[in-house]
């Protein structure tokens, strides 16, 4: 077994190419595609092809994500198939990540795995439907024990020292949650800028992004950003880990790429297409959306300024509402894989995750670890 350090970050996806049957032939319906209601449906075919490191041979685990059941989003159909010698669905973990996960006996031949998910999603726009209109903060806040673990610290989201400090600066004298969590977010959307030079999608290093005054990155550290803030001064938060799917439609007049797309009959590479999300919880409430991550890719995309009428437009969306032309996977972050891995805990879970005899397959090298994401609505 030959041990090398590995970045446990987000990673960019190489593209082999492959377009399934179950793709090509599916018929698209504009009702469908463009429902009144926000809902749509997808099929998310991945094509899998791992290669053993340089120097490594045995055993090979492979862990997938696999989509939260939410009232966002449904899991309707999932079917894989290959080469591997086990494969099954497990939820082992303290998340509760749902994982397919799938061994090879060893690494000399070839080791193939297709999955097909079908995904029903739903926009959800409790800002826009004008669901906090009523809401009312309670003069004692209690939060479910499942909410609470989302005010704890984690190895990449400290919530004391630098943290705190920034956090108590930017709400100042403010005590009502929905505005403290208002306020952070748009110093988040306002002050932090898309670094496209970083590798997929960050790595959610909230000191160290604070403590170096350079508050760029990509989603994960941005949002990441906004989640330890939250956590810092009381409020629950969590990134949700997941992928475009398709186009937008809602958004896509402020601009035609930076929030997904697809050809004119609905099929999208989505190769590279992860994405990291937000959400906070209001007691009393409940969970609400948060994107401040698609706000600044948007202002880099069309090189625009944050005054922007348009950056503006997206940014008053993006607190409180969410368009589902994307799926979340799950909210883990430096926690232990299930079965367990050897390279643990891992940052996140929003790409999937490879080792032979205990080596980690590096998902930055495309001839390393090859796969290729295809959806169609």
């Amino acid at each position: 077994m030959k041990r090398r350090s590995f970045l446990k970050s987000a990673a960019i996806l190489s593209t082999a190419g492959l377009i399934t049957p179950a793709i090509a032939t599916t018929t698209t319906h504009a009702q469908e595609t463009c429902s009144t209601d926000g809902r749509r449906r997808f099929t998310l075919v991945q094509s899998y092809n791992v290669t053993a490191p340089e120097g490594s041979s045995g055993v090979v685990k492979l862990w997938i994500p696999v989509p939260e059941e939410t009232h966002f989003q449904q899991l309707r159909k999932l079917t894989f198939r290959g080469n591997y010698k086990d494969a099954y669905i497990t939820a082992d973990n303290s998340y509760g990540a749902k994982t397919l996960f799938a061994t090879w006996p060893d690494s000399k031949g070839k080791m193939e795995m297709t999955v097909e998910m079908v995904i029903e999603t739903l926009d959800w726009e409790p800002e826009k439907s004008g669901d906090l209109k009523a809401y009312k903060t309670p003069k004692k806040i209690r939060y479910p024990v499942d909410v609470e673990r989302y005010l704890l610290a984690t190895t990449h989201m400290p919530t004391t020292g630098l943290v705190k400090q920034t956090a108590d600066k930017i709400i100042a004298s403010e005590t009502d949650p929905l505005k403290k969590a208002h306020l952070i977010y748009n110093w988040v959307s306002a002050n932090m800028f898309r670094d496209n030079s970083v590798i997929g999608c960050g790595s959610g290093d909230v000191a160290t992004i604070l403590a170096s005054g350079k508050l760029g990155g990509k989603c994960t550290d941005i949002n990441s950003v906004f989640v330890a803030l939250c956590r810092s001064v009381g409020i629950p938060a969590r990134e949700m880990f997941g992928i475009r799917l398709g186009k937008s439609i809602k958004l896509d007049k402020y601009s035609r790429t930076a929030f997904g797309s697809a050809d004119t009959a609905g099929l999208s590479n989505v190769s590279g297409g992860q994405h990291c999300r937000a959400q906070f919880y209001l007691a009393g409430y409940g969970w609400l959306p948060a994107d401040p991550a698609d706000v600044t890719k948007m202002r880099l995309t069309e090189k625009k300024e944050h005054s922007d009428a348009n950056v503006q437009a997206v940014n008053d969306y993006l607190f409180g509402n969410w368009e589902m032309n994307w799926v979340g996977f799950n909210y883990g972050r430096d926690f232990d894989l299930s079965p367990d891995a050897e390279q643990a805990p891992i940052n996140n879970f929003g790409y999937p995750y490879a080792e032979v005899d205990g080596d980690p397959v590096n998902y930055y090298e495309p001839k390393v670890f090859v796969y290729d994401y295809q959806s169609q609505e």
